[in-house]
């Protein structure tokens, strides 16, 4: 029951995106077609659960016990670069629609805060491995969530009759304002 409480947290009630206001670059910079925003999904689901592991192991088995926990941001975004580096090179070779589709928002995703906010937070929620992965997943998903809601509304939104001045990211700003409170519903399910 523990690790579903720390799933569905992550997923719902404590959304990446929409309750804690991380990595909106990428939320609003890649949502505009819904396929761009599986493919970005994809991408951070696999960075983050990767990272954050690998993240988890570096600092429990080096850099704490040799006492250079300051070094883990460092560390941290090291791991984070290098696996989008490998990343990229796999979308360029296999998928190479997706790679052009996400232009510069794939090499950004080694700047996403969100992944890099993961590691910090599974460190420093005291998690142990599973749980560590249980919450990244459930993070990676919430996102994956949010930013594919956000894009089917974004693409109905451009066949709706929208005055010209609230066109483009004045609207998108205001519905994600709208989603965000709908997240905060989640919160009420558990009392917290």
């Amino acid at each position: 029951m523990e690790l579903f409480g720390i799933f569905f947290s992550a997923l719902l009630i404590n959304n990446i995106l929409l309750i804690r206001f991380i990595a909106l670059c990428s939320f609003f910079g890649v949502s505009n077609k819904i396929d761009t925003s599986i493919g970005m999904s994809l991408a951070v689901i696999f960075v983050m659960t990767i990272s954050s592991a690998v993240s988890w192991v570096l600092f429990h088995f080096i850099l704490a016990p040799l006492h250079l926990e300051f070094l883990r941001t460092a560390t941290f975004i090291l791991t984070i670069a290098a696996l989008v580096q490998l990343e990229e090179l796999y979308l360029k070779k296999m998928i190479p629609a997706l790679y052009r589709a996400m232009g510069i928002y794939l090499p950004l995703i080694t700047t996403n805060c969100a992944i890099l906010a993961v590691a910090f937070l599974a460190i420093d929620y005291r998690f142990n491995f599973q749980q560590a992965m249980v919450y990244s997943i459930g993070v990676s998903l919430g996102y994956s969530l949010a930013i594919v809601l956000f894009a089917y509304i974004r693409e109905r939104m451009a066949l709706a009759p929208i005055p010209k001045w609230f066109q483009g990211y004045p609207i998108a700003f205001i519905t994600a304002a709208l989603m965000s409170l709908a997240f905060l519903g989640f919160t009420g399910m558990f009392g917290l």
